[in-house]
């Protein structure tokens, strides 16, 4: 048990997969104008994370594995995310219209975000078994939202501010993304893995 608390605040805050792994900035920079639309972007973040990672490690421990076929693991993790990104974009263009058009272009990335790869073929790398795969799926998508989320308030924040001209739009959120990255960073050593 503790391990897999040990595993879910490294993957929330130490390892942050935005700020400390350096992974999906895209989506994150993109999407993070309006809390609003950043929650929604978190919410399908962690919900095709857990999905993509369990169907995932399933396959390469069930199907990959065993037929000597581990050289197929990115194609097949890719065909997997790409599937489950359009069952969220169905659902959500019936069940919030509004959030999906207000996500517009970033839904779809979700399928080529490199944090959602990235977690699947780190549960494997890691040689977690599947409780593990799960805690560190849904922790990792919690760091996401956690991240993506703040940066969203901070930039609405920033809309009132009295930026100087040099910093306004994109370079004022670049800063304040390297910003968020060192208090991030703080976190390091807060339990030995």
């Amino acid at each position: 048990m503790l391990k897999l608390l040990i595993i879910a605040i490294d993957s929330m805050l130490i390892s942050n997969i935005v700020l400390m792994r350096f992974l999906g900035i895209c989506p994150y920079i993109g999407v993070s104008k309006k809390q609003e639309t950043a929650a929604g972007m978190g919410f399908a973040v962690i919900f095709v994370m857990v999905m993509a990672t369990l169907i995932s490690y399933l396959l390469q421990i069930y199907v990959l594995n065993p037929l000597k076929l581990e050289y197929l693991q990115t194609i097949v993790f890719i065909f997997v995310i790409a599937a489950l990104v359009q069952i969220v974009e169905i659902t959500m263009k019936k069940i919030a219209p509004t959030l999906f058009d207000a996500l517009g272009i970033y839904l779809p990335l979700i399928t080529t975000n490199c944090t959602i790869l990235g977690v699947a073929i780190l549960n494997i790398q890691k040689n977690y078994n599947l409780i593990e795969t799960i805690v560190f799926s849904l922790s990792t998508g919690i760091g996401y939202f956690i991240a993506i989320y703040l940066f969203a308030g901070i930039r609405e924040k920033l809309d009132w501010a009295d930026v100087p001209e040099p910093f306004k739009g994109p370079a004022i959120g670049i800063i304040t993304a390297g910003l968020m990255s060192l208090a991030f960073f703080g976190f390091t050593g807060l339990v030995k893995m």
